[in-house]
């Protein structure tokens, strides 16, 4: 698979791995680390105990560990994609828009399975699903377009 008016390899796959990373990183240190509204399995397993707690927090780091894999296999998808290009600049803002596409679709992929269908956990555990999941999910479709409409408007100018 090549970019339209490129003979390159696409940027695609490896900036939607490193976006669905970056954007699971976010997730996971922002809002179960840092601002801790809520964890992985909270609204399943109520963090009331000091038992209940490690179940979570052995789910985050599950998470963590499975969004370090997907950053991982995006640098490498990168480097591959990339290898053998020697003097050409990178194509950056292409690779920029489609980790944007790649977090957009971690939000919304994440919001609808875990906040939405299983009802795992929400933005603001104490709330339930309220205005703050709807807007995660918004934030994802607003991502994936903003994304592809850079790589498109990026590849029209290379």
């Amino acid at each position: 698979m090549t970019d339209r008016r490129t003979d390159l390899p696409s940027l695609a796959p490896p900036g939607i791995m490193l976006g669905i990373g970056l954007g699971g990183f976010f997730d996971g240190i922002v809002l179960h680390q840092i601002f801790q509204t809520h964890a992985m399995l909270s609204a399943v397993i109520p963090m009331d105990s000091m038992m209940n707690m490690k179940a979570n927090m052995l789910a985050d780091g599950l998470f963590h560990a499975l969004m370090w894999m997907a950053t991982l296999i995006g640098v490498a998808l990168l480097w591959r994609a990339l290898n053998g290009r020697r003097g050409a600049s990178a194509p950056g803002w292409r690779l920029i828009g489609y980790m944007l596409a790649g977090w957009g679709w971690f939000n919304l992929i994440e919001g609808l399975i875990d906040h939405h269908l299983l009802n795992l956990h929400h933005v603001i555990e104490a709330l339930g699903v309220s205005i703050w999941d709807w807007l995660f999910l918004a934030s994802g479709i607003v991502l994936i377009l903003a994304g592809h409409a850079i790589a498109r408007k990026s590849s029209q100018i290379t």
